[in-house]
């Protein structure tokens, strides 16, 4: 399968200003808020950070390739793989002062099948991601939308 042809991708639209919705995505104790339980560092071109969700007991290694201020990040996201997917964050302002993030995950690797159910879950992972951090920035709201995906107790489906 052509791995470059297929990517995840969600989008959002959250009523703040850029530079609030971007901070919220490189400043681990914001981001925490929505997403992972813990992040080791800020993010910021060329450094190694991980993330954690501490509730699942699940790491993942992140490289910081680029940052463009209130516009663009772009990470090396290896989780579990020794090939790392990429992720990319690009937030337009629009006039009345909010901003559309769009977040697009590709390089997947692998069996067909496997790319395919990788960049299925990537979607709908990045998609509570932005679901949560909407709720979180407009309303202080923490939805446990990350905490809930897998709860203790239930079966693998």
């Amino acid at each position: 399968m052509d791995q470059k042809g297929i990517k995840a991708k969600a989008e959002m639209l959250i009523r703040k200003p850029v530079a609030e919705v971007f901070e919220a995505f490189v400043n681990p104790a914001i981001t925490s808020q929505f997403w992972f339980t813990k992040g080791s560092g800020r993010l910021e071109a060329g450094k190694q950070i991980q993330w954690d969700w501490e509730m699942y007991n699940y790491s993942a290694q992140i490289k910081v390739k680029a940052i463009e201020q209130n516009k663009r990040l772009l990470i090396d996201w290896w989780s579990g793989n020794d090939v790392p997917t990429q992720v990319e964050w690009i937030f337009t302002p629009l006039k009345d002062g909010t901003t559309f993030v769009s977040i697009t995950n590709t390089a997947f690797t692998g069996k067909d099948e496997d790319i395919v159910q990788m960049a299925m879950d990537s979607t709908s992972g990045f998609t509570l991601v932005l679901a949560g951090a909407k709720a979180f920035l407009e309303y202080n709201i923490n939805l446990n939308l990350v905490l809930d995906r897998f709860p203790k107790g239930l079966v693998e489906h």
